[in-house]
């Protein structure tokens, strides 16, 4: 008796593992909205928000016009959250263009490359997408439409080395949404805002408070060899 329990309980055990590896099951089975954004960032409600509404395609056209126009992301030295010149060339590219779609946010991630403790390179991805942010604020970006400043660290490497990695050491910028209260996206006119004429050349507004390159080298804080 005790044995074909065993073997009952085993058989169920086996069909739970089954079904979890299956994608279809855990399709079902996963909150709406989860990994829709690019590269399976964002967050799973606001996701399922933008797919129910009508406004994810119109989102990510719009992602796409950003990637083609403009650079979305910047590098970083071995350690370091500093904004170099290279680096702000590209964020002055891609505040010309978010200045120009009001009615669109924006999020930024951090990243960095794999030498380094979980946790220290979380701290220093962080550091690295705040030094983004307070550049774009500097060209004139609205804060309150960069609606996510998050860390991924060492979690999603573009190349999988555990050494040093420039590639790796990056901040990337995401159209993620809409702005909720713009008079535009009230009307509904997503269309008229995702294929109105990008200028290249647009008047660049004035750096406020300095170049917006701060956060700064951080000594002994992630992406550092381990010790001997």
């Amino acid at each position: 008796m005790n044995n074909n329990i065993s073997a009952a309980a085993a058989l169920i055990l086996l069909a739970a593992c089954a079904q979890t590896n299956d994608p279809a099951w855990s399709a079902f089975n996963t909150e709406a909205g989860t990994g829709v954004t690019d590269g399976g960032f964002g967050n799973s409600t606001m996701n399922n928000t933008l797919v129910m509404t009508g406004q994810a395609a119109y989102r990510d056209n719009l992602a796409t016009r950003f990637a083609a126009a403009v650079p979305t992301t910047v590098n970083f030295a071995f350690n370091s959250a500093t904004l170099d010149a290279e680096a702000q060339a590209r964020l002055r590219q891609q505040a010309n263009f978010i200045r120009q779609f009001p009615e669109v946010r924006f999020s930024v991630y951090g990243h960095t490359d794999m030498v380094g403790s979980n946790a220290a390179n979380y701290q220093l991805g962080l550091r690295r997408a705040q030094a983004v942010v307070g550049f774009l604020v500097a060209q004139g970006v609205h804060r309150s439409r960069l609606d996510a400043l998050v860390s991924e660290g060492k979690t999603r490497p573009l190349v999988v080395t555990q050494g040093p990695e420039l590639r790796n050491r990056r901040t990337e910028t995401t159209v993620s949404g809409f702005v909720e209260r713009h008079p535009n996206v009230l009307n509904g006119k997503y269309g008229e805002i995702i294929v109105r004429e990008y200028i290249d050349s647009a008047t660049a507004v004035p750096t406020v408070g300095g170049d917006g390159g701060g956060g700064g080298a951080s000594a002994g804080l992630g992406e550092q060899p381990p010790a001997g």
